[in-house]
């Protein structure tokens, strides 16, 4: 009964700072996202409907990563204010064995293992496509902002732009050039002396049109054709085709991923590609298993002092090298240096070992 009693009583301490974990988290990365997305709202003239939909799409498409930073956050925070009030050896001394003090930690981790593992399978990838369409709808409204002026600018609506002078408010080109390689088997090249961009006023963003003026076409197949036009229409922007446009491994669900990895005749990189992305998935659920386990570890040590100031600040180094390393071998796996499975998978056997590690210290 004592046992159980103590169970309960450090889960229901854990789970106000978990929730406090998720506020202070998601905060920080409004902040990071605050200034780029206010600069493209205003340029784009976006609604405050819209910028906040996109920020709920973007939080709702890093939740998979939120939920082990909380969970560390919080279990640092309950543990490490036990052991500076001295609770830990209280509970020791009470004839309590480490194994009941580690138990509430497991349980919420596993908990939130579940949850972080539906929504990284499901909920994130819907968020991010959300967020994707609705981005290139947005950044549609005015396209010319993509145009620098005396600059080639590639990935334009799929094309590589030139312009000479850009008039970003008007939509106006000067002195324009244009490779269009969208039929691959008959690229077109585009020469105006200027060009406007009209986008349809009844639904901007939508039926965008690149009206050039005064130039020539060429086209190149098996043989080459000029065309001299004194005006010509280029359609820039289908809101169907955004919304059928295929999606970025990062917006593909479970079973999309299992799905595109059993197509045959997948070339060697894409495959990389989508099994790095399976494996990620997986392994940042099963991280908040390591981080609980790393959290009691750190957070029981008895030795350190000023649990309370020095939790925060040790959150966020674990975080930081956590991330570090992550981002290292996602880097290794996508470049074919690691197999994606042992590239996705050791810095959770990395910080797994130091958790254990300091259980083991703690265990008596």
């Amino acid at each position: 009964m004592k046992g159980l009693l103590t169970i309960r009583y450090l889960f229901f301490e854990m789970l106000p700072g978990f929730i406090l974990g998720m506020a202070v988290f998601v905060s920080i990365i409004l902040m990071f996202q605050v200034l780029r997305l206010t600069d493209f709202a205003i340029s784009h003239g976006l609604e405050l409907s819209t910028v906040a939909e996109i920020i709920g799409y973007v939080c709702i498409s890093m939740l998979p990563a939120l939920f082990p930073m909380s969970l560390l956050f919080s279990v640092l925070l309950t543990y490490g204010r036990l052991s500076n009030d001295s609770e830990i050896v209280a509970i020791k001394a009470s004839g309590l064995s480490m194994s009941t003090i580690l138990t509430p930690a497991l349980i919420l981790s596993f908990f939130v293992a579940l949850i972080s593992a539906q929504t990284s399978f499901y909920l994130a990838p819907w968020g991010n496509r959300k967020f994707e369409v609705l981005y290139s709808r947005a950044a549609s409204t005015k396209p010319a902002i993509a145009i620098k002026a005396g600059t080639f600018s590639e990935g334009f609506f799929d094309m590589v732009v030139y312009a000479n002078e850009v008039d970003s408010e008007k939509g106006t080109l000067k002195k324009v050039f244009i490779y269009d390689p969208r039929e691959s088997n008959s690229p077109l090249t585009i020469i105006a002396k200027s060009g406007k961009i009209v986008p349809d006023p009844e639904n901007p963003g939508r039926n965008i049109l690149l009206r050039l003026n005064d130039g020539d076409i060429h086209r190149k197949s098996e043989t080459h054709t000029k065309i001299k036009f004194d005006s010509y229409d280029i359609k820039l922007i289908d809101p169907i085709k955004i919304e059928e446009r295929e999606k970025s491994p990062q917006s593909m669900t479970l079973s999309d991923l299992k799905k595109s990895l059993s197509q045959p005749q997948m070339n060697e990189e894409d495959q990389r590609t989508l099994m790095t992305e399976w494996h990620k998935r997986w392994a940042i659920a099963f991280l908040c298993i390591v981080f609980g386990t790393v959290g009691v570890g750190l957070g029981t040590n008895t030795n350190r002092r000023n649990q309370k100031a020095g939790g925060m600040i040790l959150c966020v180094i674990l975080i930081i090298v956590y991330w570090g390393t992550y981002v290292t071998f996602e880097g290794l796996s996508r470049s074919g240096q690691l197999p994606p499975l042992l590239a996705m998978w050791l810095p959770n056997l990395i910080f797994g070992t130091i958790g254990f590690e300091t259980l083991r210290r703690n265990w008596n």
